[in-house]
């Protein structure tokens, strides 16, 4: 086996299994249900809601432990709900976690006050994000922090133009977002999700290899955490790509240039025919999930 049989076995380690996305749909099944029912009188579980975050990106691996789900709510709410004298935002989130709650008791509002959180036994949460359609073709959801107030997030337009450069990367995109959450998870980098997925956008934009195949990935470990570790440590927030919202960060440039030293001991390894010691540098670097 080569280095490329080695990444290719890695990245699907890196595949959410079929028995947790069929938890997944059926959580989210009854969760979309129950509010289809109470606030449309509507009998469906698939209407009216998709995937946000690292799971609506695909970029999510089985250590997943947050599912992120938008909820469309019906225009009369927001009729009702921002004619409210004081915080309607709120009202209206403890409107959805009642509906919720009906199905799953254990539900409650979120800290942030903009979501509805479930939390299940074997460890995965659910933020429900209940969300209005928006003239910019975005989304208005409620925040109920300072007194109430609404925020705009454009979900569809991230996930259309990840996905666009996605394809235009021979998948690569989303298999490096996977592959660099490996990483954080294994060495505790402080690092979102949505950074990560960020900041892989931009390094694939430039990075001669984009298209290639899994040969190539030692090398596009190398690269980007170079990238990563290149990153001016002053600077606090990045722009998503898609929506422009800025996406918060720090503290992460030096161990990966920790992972981008590593991993050129790694590549020096399989040029000498030390394929061992190259597996296990990489395993130092993401974890049990890459092939010993």
């Amino acid at each position: 086996m080569g280095v490329g049989d080695w990444f290719q076995t890695f990245c699907g380690n890196l595949r959410i299994g079929a028995d947790k996305r069929s938890s997944v749909a059926y959580r989210t099944g009854r969760i979309a249900g129950q509010l289809n029912h109470d606030l449309r009188g509507l009998d469906s579980k698939t209407s009216y809601r998709f995937y946000v975050g690292s799971y609506g990106r695909g970029t999510a691996i089985p250590s997943v432990s947050d599912v992120d789900l938008l909820y469309e709510l019906p225009f009369a709410l927001w009729e009702r709900f921002d004619k409210y004298s004081g915080n309607g935002q709120s009202a209206l989130l403890s409107l959805v976690s009642s509906s919720i709650q009906t199905t799953y008791p254990t539900s409650r509002v979120g800290g942030d006050g903009q979501v509805v959180v479930i939390k299940f036994d074997d460890g995965v949460t659910f933020e429900i994000l209940p969300a209005f359609t928006n003239e910019g073709g975005g989304y208005t959801f409620a925040d109920t922090n300072g007194g109430g107030g609404w925020k705009t997030c454009k979900p569809k337009q991230e996930m259309e133009t990840f996905g666009a450069r996605n394809g235009t990367c021979n998948g690569n995109l989303v298999e490096l977002a996977r592959m660099t959450r490996a990483w954080r998870d294994w060495n505790n980098v402080p690092m979102s999700g949505m950074l990560i997925d960020t900041l892989a956008y931009q390094f694939l934009a430039d990075w001669a290899y984009r298209d290639k195949s899994y040969v190539y990935y030692d090398w596009m470990t190398r690269d980007f955490f170079g990238f990563l570790a290149g990153q001016d440590a002053a600077k606090s927030y990045w722009t998503a790509p898609g929506s422009g919202s800025w996406v918060y960060g720090s503290g992460f440039q030096y161990k990966a240039r920790q992972a981008e030293l590593r991993t050129i001991e790694a590549i020096g390894s399989q040029q000498s025919n030390y394929d061992y010691t190259a597996k296990a540098t990489y395993r130092g670097i993401y974890g049990t999930d890459f092939p010993s």
